[in-house]
């Protein structure tokens, strides 16, 4: 059913004999380190991004490449930037469209261009894992399309999916890879088998469910339509509180605000600045937001730092999860604007409180 979902939606037609089914969208990360990189490789990611793309690279002693997306390229990877990046030594590049925590999308167009520069630049063993755990959230009219589709690509890409995301499936813990060759599936299958045996086929056969029925499918398309309108409220209302800016994502369910104004008002620049060293080491100005927002408004946010912290120096952004409901979302968004303007409490937090240390 996998197999065929893929030559649905990418176009491409696999055979199942090359699809190893895991629990959840971790394992095949793991996998992929496993088998294709070795101390001293390189490894190309994007930043900000799962977190545990970073984490897995210094694990395997592979050396951390990775790309910071920016803001004014609506957070996506571009060709460009991959074609810096590329070298000799370069053995993995990790891709992931709809991105978390940015809900950054790759068009069709740079996806193409990207599938170019590694056709033409990368070592012949160079791998592609394209992370693709958001599919179906797609907003504004963005339609799928996958690196596997390019010419030369399905001979280097790992294509990686499964049912918590786009099937509202989280923890069913049923996640899937589409290996390059039947050689390199079996390596996965091996690496599954001694690891956690297999994924019990009950939920195995709700996954078959969610990718084979149409009642499942129109489900889907309404949790997206859904989504894409808290995406539309919540934007509008951050864009209205003084220092902080956001972008409309185009997939996904997070939506990532630059907060530098609202930490300048807040006085958090300053307080940051003025942390002894082994302090300020351990936290960054948006972390110091994020545990105020926490602590003291219950409102729960994740910092730039905790998906990528080689590089992220000088990034203050929020990533902000529109999957709850439109009630806590207006909920927590009013809650954010009135503590972004308690430089006061602010103050007394840093003072008072031991959380932000930990």
């Amino acid at each position: 059913e996998i197999a065929a979902h893929i030559g649905r939606t990418r176009g491409v037609e696999v055979d199942p004999e090359r699809v190893i089914v895991v629990p959840g969208g971790k394992p095949s990360i793991g996998y992929t380190f496993q088998t294709y990189v070795d101390p001293g490789d390189e490894v190309i990611y994007p930043s900000p991004g799962f977190p545990i793309y970073e984490s897995w690279v210094e694990y395997v002693g592979g050396r951390p490449v990775p790309i910071q997306l920016r803001e004014e390229d609506g957070f996506a990877l571009t060709a460009s930037a991959l074609e810096e990046a590329i070298t000799e030594r370069t053995k993995l590049i990790i891709l992931c469209s709809p991105s978390n925590p940015t809900g950054g999308v790759y068009s069709r167009e740079e996806t193409e261009a990207m599938a170019r520069v590694i056709v033409e630049k990368g070592r012949p063993d160079l791998r592609v894992y394209s992370d693709e755990i958001y599919e179906a959230i797609l907003f504004d009219g963005e339609s799928l399309f996958s690196i596997l589709q390019c010419e030369g690509m399905e001979e280097r890409t790992v294509l990686a999916s499964g049912m918590s995301k786009s099937y509202a499936m989280t923890g069913w813990r049923l996640g899937y890879a589409v290996l390059p060759t039947l050689d390199e599936a079996a390596a996965f299958k091996q690496l599954n088998i001694n690891t956690i045996s297999c994924v019990p086929p009950f939920v195995q056969e709700a996954g078959r469910e969610a990718l084979s029925s149409s009642i499942v499918s129109d489900k889907v398309q309404g949790m997206v339509r859904e989504f894409e309108e808290r995406r539309d409220w919540v934007v509008g209302a951050l864009n209205k509180i003084p220092g902080v800016q956001c972008q409309l994502p185009k997939g996904a369910f997070y939506v990532f605000p630059n907060v530098a104004g609202a930490l300048e008002r807040l006085g958090a620049l300053e307080a940051f600045d003025g942390l002894p060293a082994e302090e300020a080491a351990h936290t960054n100005p948006a972390k110091l937001l994020q545990m105020f927002l926490l602590y003291r408004y219950g409102v729960a946010t994740m910092d730039r730092a905790s998906f990528g912290k080689i590089g992220a120096e000088g990034q203050h952004y929020l990533r902000v999860s529109i999957a709850s409901s439109m009630d806590s979302i207006k909920e927590g968004v009013r809650r954010l604007e009135q503590a972004v303007e308690d430089r006061e409490g602010f103050a007394e937090f840093l003072k008072s409180e031991t959380a932000w240390r930990e």
